[in-house]
C-alpha cells in the first residue's frame, strides 16, 4: 500500500497538472489580400482596411515583394503563397532553400512572416502530379526553413477545399474522400511532426446555393436559428461553418489523428452573383462576415473542439475584378477597390477604457466560467486535502503509538 506522503505528492502533482492544462481557447481573424485586379490600391493604403475590421493576420496567394515590404514594421501577421506550379521544382531542397531566402527570410525580421501556405487545394484538382508533388514540397520547405533556424516561428500549411471531405454530416460522420485516404495521411504526418495546424476553404454560401430549400438561410449565416443536435455526439450546432469545421475534426480523427488543430484558410459570402446563384446579396454577405467577425471578436469555437485555437480567413479583401468565373467570383470582397466598403459591416464597436482594450461581455462571461471552475476546482482540492493531512496525522500518530 502507498504510504500517506507519497499520496499527498501524486495529489499535488495531480493538482497542478490539472491547473496548468486548464486553457481558455482563442479565435483570431485574418483576411486574404488577392491581387486579381488592374484597379486595386497600392499595398500601403491597404493596411488602414485591415485593421479596420479587427483583423491582425493576412493571407497572400504569392509572395509579392511589393506587399511583403509595404507591411514591413507593422503589427501584421502575413502567410505567403508558393503556386502549385512551384511544386514539383520544391520538391528539390535546394530549390527549396533558394525559394525560402529569396520570399521569406530576407524580408524579416521587419515583415512579420509566420506561415507559407504551399499550394491551393491541389488534391480536389485530381492531378496526380499535382498531388504526388504536394508533401514532398511541404517537407522541403518545412527543411529549409529548419536549416535557416525559422522553424519554430514560421510554419508550412497548404489549404484544402471542403471536396476532400466524402461525408460531413452528421458532423461526426465526418470523413475524407476515399481516393484521397493516402495523401491525406502523408500531410497529417506532416503536421503532426511539425505542429502545424490542418487549413481548409470552408464556404456555407456554396452549400446554401445547391440546397436553398433544404438548408435554413439563418444557419449559414449564423442569424438565430433552432440548429441541430449531432446525434452521436449530442453537441449542438446552429451555424453551418462550425458543423464544418467539426466535420473535418472528425475525418482526421477517422484516420487515427488527434493533436491536429484544424483552421479555416478561406470563407466568405458573395454580395452578387449571376441569376442562378442563389442567395448572392449584399444584405446576406453583411450579414454573414459581420456575424463571422463578431463571433471571432468574441473567442468563439467550435462545439467539439473548445479548446482548440482557431484561426478563420475572410475571403476577400476586395472585389478582384480579373478573377474569372461566374459574377460572385468578383464580389467576395469587402472592399471596392476605391476602398469603401462594399456594405456596411455590423461590426460591435472595440471598446477602450484610457488605452486599455476591454473584452466583449461574451469573452468576459467566458472567462469568468473558467475563474469559477478553478474556484470549484481549487475548493474541491482543498478540501481533499485537508482530509489527506488529518489522514496523515492520524497515520503518524498510530505508528508512534
Amino acid at each position: 500500500m502507498e504510504s500517506p506522503r507519497n499520496l499527498f505528492s501524486w495529489f499535488f502533482f495531480v493538482l497542478v497538472s490539472t491547473l496548468y492544462a486548464v486553457r481558455v481557447s482563442s479565435a483570431s481573424l485574418g483576411i486574404n489580400y488577392g491581387q486579381l485586379g488592374n484597379n486595386l490600391p497600392v499595398p500601403s493604403e491597404v493596411i488602414p482596411l485591415i485593421h479596420s475590421i479587427g483583423a491582425k493576420r493576412v493571407k497572400l496567394f504569392d509572395a509579392n515583394p511589393l506587399i511583403l515590404r509595404a507591411f514591413a514594421n507593422t503589427d501584421i501577421e502575413l502567410m505567403v503563397g508558393l503556386g502549385n506550379e512551384l511544386l514539383s521544382e520544391m520538391r528539390d531542397p535546394q530549390n527549396a532553400l533558394t525559394w525560402v531566402k529569396a520570399n521569406v527570410q530576407v524580408y524579416l525580421p521587419a515583415t512579420k512572416i509566420t506561415g507559407i501556405m504551399v499550394g491551393n487545394e491541389v488534391l480536389t484538382l485530381y492531378n496526380v502530379d499535382l498531388s504526388n508533388n504536394l508533401a514532398p514540397a511541404m517537407q522541403s520547405i518545412y527543411g529549409a526553413l529548419l536549416s535557416l533556424g525559422l522553424h519554430k516561428n514560421i510554419s508550412v500549411v497548404t489549404a484544402h477545399s471542403f471536396n476532400i471531405m466524402g461525408f460531413s454530416y452528421p458532423p461526426s460522420a465526418g470523413a475524407f474522400e476515399q481516393d484521397l485516404r493516402e495523401y491525406m495521411t502523408e500531410i497529417l504526418n506532416f503536421h503532426e511532426q511539425t505542429g502545424s495546424p490542418f487549413y481548409i476553404n470552408v464556404y456555407p454560401y456554396f452549400a446554401y446555393k445547391g440546397s436553398p430549400k433544404k438548408i435554413p438561410l439563418d444557419y449559414v449565416l449564423f442569424e438565430p436559428n433552432s440548429g441541430f443536435v449531432d446525434p452521436t455526439t449530442h453537441l449542438f450546432y446552429d451555424n453551418m461553418l462550425f458543423a464544418q469545421i467539426d466535420a473535418v475534426y472528425s475525418a482526421i480523427s477517422l484516420l487515427g489523428y488527434k493533436g491536429i488543430h484544424v483552421c479555416v484558410s478561406e470563407t466568405g459570402w458573395p454580395s452578387k452573383g449571376d441569376i442562378d446563384e442563389v442567395g448572392a446579396t449584399l444584405d446576406n454577405a453583411a450579414k454573414y462576415n459581420g456575424n463571422l467577425i463578431n463571433m471571432v471578436a468574441e473567442n468563439k469555437v467550435t462545439p467539439l473542439r473548445p479548446s482548440s485555437d482557431l484561426d478563420i480567413y475572410i475571403f476577400a479583401l476586395f472585389n478582384e475584378n480579373m478573377k474569372p468565373g461566374p459574377t460572385s467570383e468578383r464580389n467576395f470582397g469587402l472592399f471596392q477597390p476605391d476602398r469603401t466598403p462594399v456594405y456596411p459591416l455590423q461590426i460591435a464597436p472595440v471598446q477602450l477604457t484610457r488605452g486599455v482594450l476591454v473584452p466583449s461581455s461574451s469573452a468576459i462571461r467566458r472567462y469568468n466560467q473558467v475563474v469559477v471552475m478553478l474556484i470549484l476546482l481549487c475548493s474541491a482540492s482543498i478540501s481533499l486535502l485537508l482530509k489527506i493531512v488529518v489522514f496523515i496525522f492520524q497515520f503518524e500518530r498510530m505508528n508512534r503509538d
